[in-house]
């Protein structure tokens, strides 16, 4: 799907008229990217959420348009029509990607971009530029742009140039068969990597099976028993206490600070269920 955008040669930027002098035309498969039997894997954040893009573009049916685009990719899409907007949005949110547009009614986006360095150093910032406008292109890049677009553009071209900066970010496609899911704790069995509300756990090899083997059964209370055998593989005998002593482990890196995931049942035994 190509999207135009009525351009001034005086201002370099697409002025705020309706959709229709704009246009959006279907691409030859009739699909928005990332529908039908080719789409791409979806790429998520560290801890498995879908990747989060910042759309910053005045124009709102151009904004709309595209956000809906990076919507069927699976990803979490906000949008914002001015810089202010955009800074303030960035700060609070914590955009993994941003699609700029140079033009904007109160600042122009490198300017926008500059500030943004200074909340998110590491960034990806996709520039959107005028056609005709080569200088606003370079300037972009000089002032530490990633990559860019011209309108009018393709759709499937600014999924395929974000997906590129998302990946060389380090956002990875989902695994979801190795993933663990309990509420906002997400454990991956391939990378034996834990997070919680998106922030790095480090846990010993006996704590992540530990934590493992309760998150492989949420809500359910599981017994010292179950869990010496599961987990050590053989009877502690008089040592079922080291079972006690690894949970208060567990609950100091994950639940310390934060609402409670780990309980005890009084003579049953232990349980993981999501937060509050």
């Amino acid at each position: 799907m190509t999207v135009t955008s009525s351009t001034s040669s005086a201002s370099n930027r697409a002025p705020a008229s309706g959709p229709s002098s704009r246009g959006a035309t279907g691409g030859a498969s009739g699909r928005a990217p990332g529908q039908g039997p080719g789409k791409q894997p979806e790429l998520s954040r560290a801890d498995g959420s879908p990747v989060r893009v910042l759309v910053v573009d005045d124009e709102s049916a151009l904004a709309d348009l595209l956000s809906l685009a990076l919507r069927y990719e699976g990803w979490d899409i906000r949008a914002e029509g001015d810089g202010a907007g955009a800074l303030r949005c960035a700060r609070s949110w914590r955009p993994d990607a941003v699609v700029l547009d140079v033009m904007l009614p109160d600042m122009d986006g490198l300017t926008v971009l500059g500030r943004l360095r200074n909340e998110l150093p590491d960034v990806p910032v996709l520039f959107l530029t005028a056609k005709d406008a080569v200088e606003d292109r370079i300037a972009g890049l000089t002032a530490g742009g990633d990559d860019y677009v011209t309108k009018p553009f393709s759709l499937e071209e600014v999924v395929a140039r974000l997906r590129g900066l998302l990946r060389r970010a380090g956002a990875a496609a989902v695994r979801s068969e190795s993933l663990l899911t309990v509420g906002d704790l997400v454990l991956d069995e391939d990378s034996h990597e834990v997070w919680r509300d998106g922030q790095d756990i480090h846990l010993t090899a006996t704590e992540f099976e530990l934590l493992r083997y309760l998150m492989r059964n949420p809500r359910r209370v599981l017994s010292k028993t179950q869990i010496l055998d599961r987990v050590w593989s053989y009877d502690f005998g008089g040592q079922a206490n080291v079972v006690e002593l690894y949970i208060s482990y567990l609950r100091r890196k994950i639940d310390v600070g934060r609402q409670p995931m780990i309980h005890t049942r009084r003579g049953a035994g232990y349980l993981i269920k999501p937060a509050g």
